[in-house]
């Protein structure tokens, strides 16, 4: 048998000679000591890192933060902690949106809003029903109808002697986006095949002697007319502070005097966005000689010539614009029109989100539960494993990272820092939800994906009576929660 004498072991076996001999013969005095010198340089004192659980400790959110850091190309995992743990994804969805969409219908795809004319046009009289149709453009502004009012009068039409209508058919007429959200939030409209100013209108109130002077108008930034079919009064009440009904064709509001204070405005949700939009090219057309009655809403796809055509930028610049901007009704008219053209007729956002799904588990791998294509209902659930899944699957970062958000890196003081480490990421907040995922660029220069997402199911559900926007507890949580996100994303651009 051969031994492998290591020098490790040499040494210690003559220094344990050494000790032998020298106790078989002890001296009657001890001799002084003498530095001898090292055999070999000392080992450096190991540099401990914080473990990433103390981390999240210290952040002090309660409920649950799961967290995976991969390869961006290979997908290997360097790093997790609770991945596995189903969470809501917020605004994180708005990825998996864009990338559905951009696959579905291609990135030069263009929503398109057009005016059609049914019947006979003789000198500039239209014998029948002009006819506004929505091609699910979420993006759609006054401002264009404006230019689209503008366009119909230079064709030469001055009058329309029938019926003017308003066509939404395009993509399925939902409500809200999500019914368990307050009604006067503006993140939360309605969703049409025809939409505009993402389906919000102004409301700006002003004291005036005794009472208050409030209007409701349709501003974008060349223009603000006023808006007939939504209407606000102010009330004798403490709660709620606003109230909404739907009074026939009008969005019906109430709004509690106490809550107003001196003057301000808001946006609020509308309902009604097909009847909205005709009421405002209605007053662009009267504006022009072209006198339109109100308009009505109308339930079959549109026939006759097409008489103007206001075409949106290609999918990809919505797509950007909506993962920069978190618009909840881009996300929803993006996945519902691709889910049309995948699967035919779908009847709202759950079932379109479930085609989603389904399609993104074929193309990734990933097992996602999306209820909508915004990530505003909690009820959608995603792992941190299963985003980055999503994340590092073929093809996906091609097309994704280049629209994403620049996230920077801040030092204590809350400023950008000068650093090599590169984000690009999306992120997602609800009360007492905050997430982000996306890509890194190290200080080495490797490539790596992520999915950080921190939420407090508890607190969340304590908080879903509150009448409040915001409910109490929940700023303070969601600072602690972006600054978690910070420590860990420096923690990951040193690798």
């Amino acid at each position: 048998m051969t031994v492998r004498l290591t020098r490790r072991a040499a040494v210690i076996g003559l220094l344990s000679s050494s000790a032998s001999i020298a106790l078989a013969g002890a001296p009657t005095q001890s001799p002084r000591p003498t530095e001898r010198p090292a055999l070999w340089p000392p080992a450096p004192r190991p540099v401990t890192r914080p473990e990433v659980e103390d981390l999240i400790a210290n952040a002090r959110l309660g409920g649950t933060t799961g967290f995976v850091i991969a390869d961006a190309q290979t997908g290997e995992v360097i790093e997790r902690g609770s991945a596995h743990v189903p969470l809501p994804p917020a605004s994180v969805t708005k990825t998996l949106t864009s990338v559905y969409g951009l696959e579905a219908l291609g990135p030069h795809y263009q929503f398109r809003t057009t005016l059609r004319a049914e019947g006979t046009i003789t000198d500039g009289v239209l014998d029948g029903t002009l006819i506004l149709a929505g091609g699910g453009d979420p993006t759609l502004v006054t401002d264009d109808l404006a230019a689209m009012a503008e366009q119909l009068a230079a064709t030469g039409l001055r009058e329309v002697n029938g019926g003017f209508e308003v066509w939404n058919g395009a993509l399925p007429y939902i409500n809200e986006i999500d019914p368990d959200q307050l009604d006067h939030l503006g993140y939360n409209p309605a969703v049409s095949g025809l939409n505009l100013n993402f389906n919000r209108v102004y409301f700006e109130w002003a004291r005036t002697a005794g009472d208050y002077r409030v209007s409701l108008d349709a501003r974008s930034e060349l223009y603000r007319p006023e808006v007939h079919m939504a209407r606000m009064r102010v009330v004798d009440r403490d709660l709620p502070v606003y109230t909404y009904d739907a009074d026939g064709l009008v969005d019906d509001w109430t709004v509690a005097r106490r809550a107003l204070g001196n003057d301000g405005s808001r946006w609020l949700p509308v309902r009604q966005p097909a009847l909205y939009a005709g009421d405002v090219f209605r007053s662009f057309a009267n504006s022009h000689g072209i006198t339109l009655p109100a308009p009505t809403k109308r339930s079959r796809a549109p026939r006759g010539a097409t008489l103007v055509t206001h075409s949106r930028e290609p999918l990809t610049s919505v797509v950007r614009d909506c993962l920069k901007y978190s618009t909840n009704l881009t996300a929803e008219a993006i996945g519902l029109t691709a889910s049309a053209r995948l699967a035919g007729e779908v009847e709202d956002q759950h079932r379109s989100a479930q085609h989603m799904c389904d399609w993104i588990a074929q193309r990734t791998g990933a097992r996602i539960a999306a209820e909508d294509h915004s990530g505003l209902g909690s009820d959608s659930k995603v792992s941190a494993a299963q985003m980055v899944k999503f994340l590092t699957a073929e093809g996906v970062e091609a097309q994704l990272r280049p629209l994403l958000k620049s996230i920077p890196l801040k030092d204590e003081n809350g400023r950008p820092m000068e650093t090599p480490i590169k984000i690009a990421a999306k992120t997602g907040t609800l009360n007492f939800v905050s997430t982000l995922a996306g890509y890194i660029h190290t200080e080495t220069g490797r490539e790596l994906a992520f999915a950080i997402f921190s939420a407090n199911l508890g607190e969340r559900m304590a908080a879903e009576g509150s009448l409040d926007d915001v409910p109490a507890g929940a700023v303070g949580w969601n600072h602690r929660a972006k600054a978690l996100q910070q420590v860990l994303l420096k923690r990951w651009g040193r690798y």
